[in-house]
């Protein structure tokens, strides 16, 4: 299912290339079939940017061509997976470590394309700890702060972020106001930013299923 939402969402956005188009990319096993079915046209992507060193890497390896983002003026499309949506479109994201960075190109980017499969689909989110990222000497503090949100932080032993920071896995966190929760997570002095994508959602998800891929809109 994840090789045909990747190949889904080549075929959505190939008919848009344009010469001038940037391809964002995200990170983790979904986004990772995506970049070597991007690597089959490889002659048509004039640039891409990537939201960890990881995919970076396999950008490169596939021949493609990477741009720092500070170097491009537009993102066409951001082409990523989530580990949980809703009907919203609204994600948790991070699972990975590399939240901040796909929430940077997320902003950016004109179209936000998520690709997953059935699996991620959820009423609710929070079933999938919500991941933190914070500066590694408000650690405490912000768990504290967690704590007082409603959440059971846990630190994510022995990772470090692209940006030297760290996780807080927040566990037992249902997120029935995504926007509100986002927004008061983003306030606590040390964090750098959370996984929950409710300002910035996605604007199409292709859900795989057994039954083949599914085009979802915000609901």
């Amino acid at each position: 299912m994840k090789q045909a939402v990747a190949a889904a969402a080549l075929e959505y956005i190939r008919p848009k290339l344009e010469d001038d188009s940037v391809i964002g990319i995200g990170t983790g096993s979904t986004a990772n079939y995506f970049i070597d079915a991007l690597g089959g046209i490889r002659a048509e992507v004039e640039a891409t940017v990537a939201s960890s060193e990881v995919s970076a890497q396999r950008l490169r390896d596939n021949g493609l061509p990477v741009y720092d983002l500070n170097s491009v003026d537009r993102v066409s499309f951001y082409i990523d997976g989530a580990d949980e949506s809703n009907r919203a479109l609204q994600l948790i994201k991070g699972g990975g470590g590399a939240l901040t960075r796909e929430k940077i190109v997320a902003a950016v980017a004109t179209e936000f394309i998520c690709i997953c499969d059935e699996s991620k689909l959820v009423h609710t989110l929070g079933d999938f700890p919500l991941p933190v990222e914070v500066i590694p000497m408000a650690r405490s503090h912000v768990a504290r702060e967690m704590v007082k949100l409603g959440g059971d932080p846990v630190y994510r032993e022995g990772f470090t972020t692209d940006n030297g920071n760290i996780i807080l896995d927040v566990y037992n966190f249902p997120v029935a106001a995504p926007l509100e929760i986002e927004r008061k997570i983003d306030g606590i002095v040390g964090v750098v930013t959370n996984g929950l994508f409710a300002h910035r959602p996605a604007d199409i998800l292709l859900l795989g299923t057994p039954g083949g891929v599914e085009t979802l809109y915000p609901q």
